[in-house]
Order: structure tokens, then C-alpha cells, then sequence
């Protein structure tokens, strides 16, 4: 009972009011002084995000190239691989959005527009998906390509795993 004494007898004195009131006070300015310290946060990754893209397709080149001549190199009879790809664009951005369509007596009317994201200031489009450059060509060069067994393969396996047709594909003797 003496606590709860106690506390309405604070509550009764000015000096918890100013007291909370100053509490409270502090405390906005500590979450003010938080989300600028975010924003810079989230600038300075948005920067190293956009260095990032600009190498990506070769990037994405390069790491497929490597794990397809892994992959053909096990295929029985393939020998010694070298895979070089080509792409046709870097990677592409979709956004998301949002329509409308309205049917009338002798009209349809679509609307379509981008949803859009505000943080630290600064507004652009949501981002849905991004994917992958587009692989237009595929050369193969193997040592045991010399079979019409091991390049059928080499044709099928590569077509298979990049999901492209196999007139993209040219499959060579590696000398």
C-alpha cells in the first residue's frame, strides 16, 4: 500500500509531470537522430547496390561459363571444355504496378501506374523482380567432340540447363 501511496503522490507533484514531459521530449529527439542516422546508412548501400549492377552481366557471364564447363566437362567422353556465352542485354529491372480498368458502353480504359517508394527523402520504383541477362549464344569447345555421340550430348545438356534452343549452341573440336 505505501508504494501505491507514493505513486499518487508523485502523480499529484508538478515535478513528475515535468519529468515525464522531459522524458518524452528526449525520447523524440533520440528516434529523430536514429532515422537520420539510417538514411545516411541506406544511401551509402544504395551506392554500393548501383557499382554493383554495372559489373553484374559480366559477372553472371562469367560464373555461368565456369559451372557449365564443369558441369559438360563430366559427361562421359566430353574431355577437356571451354564454354564461351553471349548475352543480349544485362539484367532488366520490372516494377510493380498497379491498374485500373474501366469498361464503358463502347470504350475500355486501362490505367497503369508504378508504384512508388519513399525512404530517406528520396522516391522511386518498387523494384519486383530483376532478371537474369539473356543468353543469346553458347559456343563449346571440347576435346571429345569429334564423336556425333559426345556433341549430341554437349548440344542437349547445354540446351537443357540454360533453357535455350540448340541452334543457339555451337559445339566445336577444342584443339
Amino acid at each position: 500500500m505505501e508504494m501505491v501511496e507514493r505513486l499518487r503522490a508523485l502523480i499529484k507533484d508538478r515535478k513528475w509531470a515535468v519529468f515525464m514531459t522531459v522524458c518524452g521530449i528526449a525520447g523524440m529527439l533520440l528516434i529523430m537522430l536514429s532515422s537520420l542516422l539510417t538514411a545516411d546508412k541506406e544511401r551509402t548501400e544504395t551506392i554500393k547496390e548501383e557499382k554493383i549492377s554495372i559489373t553484374d552481366t559480366s559477372d553472371y557471364c562469367r560464373v555461368t561459363e565456369k559451372r557449365l564447363e564443369e558441369f559438360l566437362s563430366s559427361i562421359d567422353g566430353a574431355g577437356d571444355v571451354r564454354v564461351y556465352l553471349t548475352v543480349g542485354s544485362s539484367e532488366r529491372y520490372i516494377y510493380a504496378s498497379e491498374g485500373r480498368l474501366s469498361r464503358g458502353e463502347s470504350k475500355t480504359e486501362e490505367e497503369k501506374k508504378y508504384v512508388i517508394v519513399s525512404g530517406s527523402g528520396e522516391r522511386s520504383a518498387l523494384v519486383e523482380t530483376v532478371e537474369a541477362p539473356e543468353i543469346t549464344g553458347v559456343v563449346i569447345a571440347s576435346s571429345g567432340s569429334g564423336s556425333a555421340y559426345v556433341r549430341e550430348q554437349l548440344y542437349r545438356s547445354t540446351a537443357a540447363a540454360l533453357g535455350i534452343s540448340t541452334s543457339k549452341i555451337f559445339v566445336t573440336k577444342l584443339r
